[in-house]
């Protein structure tokens, strides 16, 4: 996988960007198709194409900054009624861009954007079965 991006040239100043917070891990800038007036992208400044590549304070982190950007964005001429923190890891669920990053996206009445599907209720026994599997990975993965 080719793992340059152009997260890669913001990141070093090469490519433009609307920047609304950097530190030393992370930096959020305004995304350049946004879904609604005001949204935001959160990203490592070391690349990573997915999250199990990415440091994992560096995602806590992410997210951390990701909070605190609602929060701005409710305060901020955005004005939004809520907030949507998205991040899509792997292709079949949405991920387009391989740099792992969070959006950040404003949420007014009437704003169009929402995600669809058909929330299901499957029976208990399906569920305990899953949880016991996903349970069984986090323990081989300690």
């Amino acid at each position: 996988m080719n793992p340059y991006t152009i997260f890669s040239d913001i990141v070093a100043g090469r490519a433009p960007a609307s920047r609304v917070y950097e530190d030393d891990d992370v930096l959020a800038f305004m995304d350049i198709r946004p879904m609604t007036p005001g949204h935001l992208l959160v990203i490592p400044k070391v690349a990573a194409p997915d999250l199990a590549r990415l440091d994992s304070e560096i995602g806590a982190k992410l997210f951390k900054v990701g909070q605190m950007l609602a929060r701005a964005l409710r305060e901020s001429e955005v004005g939004c009624d809520g907030v949507n923190l998205f991040l899509a890891d792997g292709v079949m669920a949405g991920q387009e861009v391989f740099h792992v990053h969070l959006h950040v996206i404003p949420r007014t009445a009437g704003d169009g954007f929402g995600l669809r599907g058909r929330p299901r209720t499957p029976p208990r026994a399906d569920l305990d079965y899953l949880a016991a599997s996903i349970r069984g990975a986090l323990e081989r993965l300690e």
